[in-house]
């Protein structure tokens, strides 16, 4: 399993090549002067107005040396190069408080937010940024894609469950990847996959074009609420699974059950420490009482993100497997 930034380059070349190039010179030399091995290791670069910058190494703070305190000016800027000088083309982008960059790495932005008609219309006043670099684990779903695979054609209807920063999204992005290529080693073809990708979170679309490794028969919809672009999917891809992320409102578990009725495999993904616990959320009751799902993964943290605590089989709560497996 190799666990590497977009397009195979080390971290800290995708920091100084993709990252770097969006923040004012001043801090792009803080940065770049942090030894390599510490770039390697980040994941996150925090900025906030009038307050040191750090950047994120798992539950590590990175600070440059001397500090350096990030101005308005230099939040200023920063919207600016994130933006392309072109703030209105991003509209929608600061309504949802991202914007993901070239290279998939999203943006996540505060400050004052701006309500029109009861909803956010807009967000003013920049006053924090957090840059998370985009990062991609091929083979993460090795471990799981032989109890995922329902010969000759199919996936079972699957959720992902684990509480934050567990590696959710990377197993559900490389469960997309080897169902669209086929995995030779279990028989299985590769099939159509439908991405509804509501935070742009799993394919890290820039432009409309995903920047991580999706598969060669995956479609993207990218930054649609995702009850809607299931929908969707079914109605212009027809794809064979759709695959989506941290469902947890009513409208996502109605739509759900359109997808599987309409006979289309569903991958999905939910917080929570348990199938029991996401069992119990009023929103999703409905999908377990038909025991609609047919796997559940359950991740956690034990052995690093994305360890494999369980495999269950959902209509009986049963246990296939019992982790902990990489």
């Amino acid at each position: 399993m190799s666990n590497e930034p977009l397009g195979g380059k080390p971290v800290a070349d995708v920091i100084v090549d993709e990252v770097l190039p969006c923040l004012p010179p001043g801090l792009r030399g803080a940065i770049a002067g942090l030894p390599k091995e510490q770039l390697d290791r980040v994941h996150e670069i925090r900025l906030r107005t009038w307050r040191p910058v750090m950047l994120m190494a798992g539950d590590d703070e990175i600070h440059p040396s001397p500090p350096y305190v990030f101005t308005d000016d230099d939040a200023l800027i920063t919207l600016q190069l994130i933006a392309c000088g072109s703030l209105y083309a991003f509209e929608d982008d600061l309504r949802q408080g991202y914007i993901t960059i070239r290279g998939g790495h999203r943006v996540g932005l505060v400050g004052r937010v701006v309500l029109f008609d009861g909803g956010v219309s807009t967000l003013r006043d920049i006053s924090g940024f957090c840059i998370r670099v985009a990062h991609e684990v091929l083979g993460a779903a090795d471990n799981v894609m032989k109890y995922l695979v329902k010969p000759p054609r199919r996936l079972y209807h699957t959720l992902i469950i684990s509480p934050p920063r567990c590696g959710k999204t990377t197993l559900l992005r490389d469960v997309a990847r080897q169902a669209s290529d086929g995995v030779p080693s279990l028989n299985f073809q590769g099939v159509r996959v439908g991405i509804a990708d509501e935070r742009s979170e799993i394919a890290a679309c820039y432009r409309g074009v995903p920047q991580t490794t999706c598969g060669i028969r995956t479609d993207v919809l990218d930054a649609c609420p995702k009850a809607e672009g299931m929908i969707m999917l079914i109605r212009s891809m027809s794809p064979d699974v759709v695959i989506t992320d941290e469902i947890g409102r009513e409208e996502d578990a109605l739509a759900i059950r359109e997808v599987m009725c309409a006979g289309v495999s569903l991958v999905a993904t939910a917080h929570g420490g348990s199938l029991e616990e996401v069992a119990r959320r009023p929103a999703l009751k409905c999908l377990f009482e038909g025991d609609m799902f047919e796997r559940a993964v359950i991740l956690s943290q034990a052995h690093g993100p994305g360890t494999i605590e369980a495999i269950l089989d959902g209509g009986t709560g049963k246990t296939i497997i019992v982790g902990p497996l990489r």
